[in-house]
């Protein structure tokens, strides 16, 4: 045995075997490091709202496997695609297995979403969600890291690892939302124990009588309910009181309300701050009023770049082939009235740009036989038999 674990022995064996630390702080920093009523962001109901809504959405979507070709991307139908947008995992449906992944990224895993995926015989047989309290990721260097599943070390490159908000130094770790929804969440705590507390308060007298102190009656509880059950209580509504001129002033007081405490606009202001910081319109929260640019300019601008977190991991992760790749239908979320619907569609069938069945199907009507054909707008005949009209024909006089 070395010296120098003998050392490292007696050390160890001179230490207290219960020994505890402290630390003394002046009150500003008790204040910092001893936080009073922590609030977890899950229990915030406007932050949960934020970060559903952007889940449900989503996993509203359907989930393509799409592949190049010359003449553009065209939609891959086979077991893995069946695998990925219908059943992704037992026990689970699609939009369940997206919410979940979502959640864990926007919420609960602070930006970070771990899936691991189980084969079968090299082929994928399910995605299983992890929940974010079993996991652990461990920095090996700037650039590579390990994930630990219940204590158990994996590779990085055999998990679907979703991140939000890449760390400053471990990019490829997420930091999520949290710090800065930590103090609006504290602030609506504050707010709704505020309103709370007064609307519970027995202190809101809409009355205020004025009594001698020097009567007998006032000197004990039951005097002042005798005094207030022989003057002031009347027998049926309307009734006046009768009431001494020397011992008695009635005065009417305007009782302190929510909107005195400007708690209403408070709240209102912190709801529209979480509002921008996950970038939803304020309407989610119940701040303003629907407004369909501003949702669609959520779709594009919010849910698009959450979709493509997720296509792009799974793609890289999941998809063998160089000229396949996942994509969410983000156009499915958009929201365009009927009437512009069909006259966009009407337009591009007139045109020969779709089938006539393409357009129902958009519509969400039934397929008719007879509609798969691409038409333009001279007599609507196919688009093949364009150059056969006779207006294009020159020189030729024919009726037929």
């Amino acid at each position: 045995m070395g010296i120098f674990s003998k050392k490292q022995k007696r050390e160890e064996a001179a230490k207290p075997k219960n020994a505890t630390q402290a630390w003394l702080v002046s009150p500003d920093a008790y204040e910092t490091l001893c936080v009073q009523g922590y609030t977890n962001l899950a229990m915030c109901p406007e932050v949960v709202t934020a970060a559903r809504t952007i889940a449900d959405l989503v996993a509203s979507m359907t989930i393509h496997i799409m592949a190049n070709s010359d003449s553009g991307d065209k939609r891959i139908i086979n077991e893995l695609s069946r695998t990925i947008d219908i059943n992704p995992m037992p026990n689970m449906t699609r939009f369940t297995w997206v919410e979940t992944i979502m959640m864990n990224l926007l919420l609960y895993g602070e930006g970070n979403s771990i899936v691991m995926p189980h084969t079968h015989e090299g082929y994928l047989e399910s995605l299983e969600p992890i929940a974010p309290d079993r996991v652990w990721i461990k920095p090996i260097s700037k650039r590579d890291y390990r994930v630990l599943i219940d204590g158990k070390e994996k590779r990085p490159e055999n998990l679907l690892h979703f991140v939000l908000n890449p760390d400053r130094y471990f990019p490829y770790m997420g930091t999520g939302l949290n710090v800065s929804l930590r103090d609006i969440a504290n602030n609506l705590k504050q707010a709704r124990a505020t309103e709370n507390g007064f609307m519970a308060s027995k202190w809101k007298p809409s009355i205020i009588v004025k009594v001698d102190g020097l009567t007998d009656e006032f000197a004990s509880p039951e005097g002042r309910q005798k005094l207030l059950n022989s003057y002031i209580a009347a027998g049926g509504a309307g009734e006046p009181w009768l009431i001494p001129a020397d011992q008695f002033q009635v005065e009417q007081v305007r009782p302190l309300t929510l909107a005195d405490l400007a708690i209403a606009d408070s709240v209102q202001i912190d709801k529209a701050t979480i509002a921008s910081i996950f970038r939803i319109p304020p309407f989610v929260l119940g701040v303003g009023n629907y407004d369909q640019k501003a949702w669609n300019s959520f779709i594009q601008n919010t849910i698009r770049p959450y979709a493509l977190i997720l296509q792009q991991e799974m793609t890289k992760k999941l998809i063998l082939s160089p000229k396949w790749y996942i994509r969410f239908n983000v156009l499915s979320l958009m929201d365009y009235d009927l009437q512009t619907t069909s006259a966009v569609y009407a337009a591009m069938a007139d045109r020969g740009f779709v089938t006539g069945n393409e357009v129902r199907d958009r519509l969400g009507i039934e397929p008719k036989e007879g509609l798969d054909e691409l038409r333009v707008l001279e007599n609507y005949i196919p688009s093949d038999m364009s150059g056969l009209q006779k207006k294009l024909i020159q020189g030729e006089e024919t009726n037929e």
